[in-house]
């Protein structure tokens, strides 16, 4: 076994992410461009959608010019991990200068920056649109209203981390509870709150698709503690230039703007089938042929 499936295999077994493989297409190993005969190696964040969506699109483009691809769920820490170890090639949804920064502090040398494809990120916390406040610094005096909790995400990614580091104490939101769940988990208490009229409070971030399907607003942030806007990079093994030069360089100018961005999440997340996102995403680069084509021009 090789060490690249051994550490796989190891993510698997241990449980240390939720591994999910998209299959693989196309003719052959990796195309004539590069001298690695293999897949490439995509890490996806575990409930991070434009890291979802951005990887699902390039896995169409990649496998329409002959690569294979596959796709691997795991959460944030093994992902950096896998890459500095060039188990995986590439992750497509590292968030800059803060929500990541811990994880390009200790792998920073053992990793490639490709550089930003969006920089409107933003971490937040969400209310309702028609909630009684509109500050993070009204929340704890009005905690009941949101059923002193605040609906949280993943607790290894950056926004949990930066919420109860930072935002809870800074705030004041001790009698808070931060609840730790998952992306899927959050988004459904956000339906069934929106559903029922009821206030909620939930950790989210631009860009997301729940911004177009939702009426909800961010609640201001005085203090500056969740950051401000930041940038999502491409980041890679050091061997991916030498490895698939070509695509090296499709990612290395790979730009989406938010407004394309949320196009494609709300075909994936809203139009799909379950996870069958595949039969979606390749209707939506059908019906943005140009923009997609101009991507490995």
């Amino acid at each position: 076994m090789t060490k690249r499936n051994s550490f796989l295999g190891a993510l698997a077994l241990a449980g240390a992410a939720s591994l999910a493989l998209a299959g693989c297409s196309g003719d052959g190993n990796a195309s004539s461009d590069g001298p690695a005969d293999r897949p490439i190696e995509i890490a996806v964040f575990n409930g991070w959608d434009e890291g979802i969506a951005a990887s699902h699109l390039w896995q169409e483009i990649l496998e329409e010019k002959g690569y294979d691809v596959n796709l691997t769920y795991a959460d944030v820490a093994p992902v950096y991990q896998g890459l500095a170890g060039g188990d995986f090639d590439l992750v497509l949804d590292t968030w800059l200068p803060t929500t990541h920064a811990d994880y390009m502090d200790r792998y920073g040398d053992d990793v490639e920056d490709l550089g930003a494809w969006n920089d409107e990120a933003k971490l937040t916390i969400a209310v309702n649109e028609d909630a009684p406040i509109d500050s993070l610094d009204e929340l704890a005096a009005a905690a009941g209203t949101f059923g002193d909790r605040i609906i949280g995400i993943e607790p290894g990614s950056g926004l949990m981390r930066i919420t109860g580091d930072d935002v809870v104490p800074g705030y004041g939101l001790d009698k808070l509870q931060l609840v730790e769940s998952s992306t899927p988990a959050m988004l459904a208490e956000l339906k069934k709150a929106t559903d029922a009229g009821e206030n909620i409070a939930v950790t989210l971030w631009r860009p997301h698709w729940a911004y177009n399907a939702f009426p909800v607003k961010d609640l201001a942030d005085p203090k500056g503690l969740l950051g401000d806007a930041e940038s999502i990079h491409s980041v890679a093994a050091t061997s991916f230039q030498t490895d698939f030069p070509e695509v090296h360089a499709w990612i290395s100018g790979f730009q989406m703007p938010s407004e394309t961005l949320y196009s494609l999440e709300d075909a994936m997340f809203n139009q799909a089938s379950g996870d069958d996102y595949g039969p979606v995403v390749k209707k939506w680069i059908a019906e943005n042929q140009e923009w997609v084509d101009a991507l490995t021009a």
